[in-house]
Order: structure tokens, then C-alpha cells, then sequence
């Protein structure tokens, strides 16, 4: 006997060196960036009826946006200073 989803279940899984939290809950299943609360969603009526092709293209086209890639910190440049012009 299985045990039914009845409450959210969520674990971490690690990809390509990138932490990843999987959710899973009676309505769907959620990936998102460990420590991000947008991620990717999928419903399962959408998976089960066929539809997830579908939602799948649509999600990749929002990864390939960046949306789901991990944060890339800005590069600072160092501050210029003004250099005193006497001598």
C-alpha cells in the first residue's frame, strides 16, 4: 500500500552543482532555485491529460529566459579616485 499526498512534501536535489527545491502537494509539483520562491510549476491534470507536453515547452522557454538559472552576482568595479594634482 502507498501512502496518499495529502500535505506539501518538499527535498532538495542538486543539479549540474545548483541546489533545487522539489515540492510536491495534492495539486502539483514546483522546482525552484533553493532560496527563490518563483520557480516552475506543473499541475497534475496537466500531466496526467497530456497537456504537459504543452506546459513543459512552455517552461522551457521561460528557463531559457534566465528565470529559473541561479543568480548571478554583478561584477563591481573598483571606485576611481582622484589623484591630488599637487606637487
Amino acid at each position: 500500500m502507498t501512502t496518499p499526498l495529502t500535505k506539501l512534501v518538499k527535498r532538495e536535489l542538486k543539479i549540474k552543482g545548483h541546489a533545487y527545491i522539489v515540492s510536491m502537494s495534492p495539486d502539483g509539483l514546483k522546482i525552484a532555485l533553493k532560496g527563490k520562491r518563483k520557480g516552475l510549476e506543473l499541475s497534475w491534470a496537466d500531466l496526467v491529460s497530456g497537456d504537459a507536453a504543452l506546459a513543459v515547452a512552455l517552461n522551457a522557454s521561460i528557463a531559457a529566459s534566465g528565470q529559473l538559472q541561479p543568480a548571478q552576482r554583478p561584477v563591481r568595479r573598483a571606485r576611481r579616485t582622484r589623484q591630488s594634482t599637487r606637487g
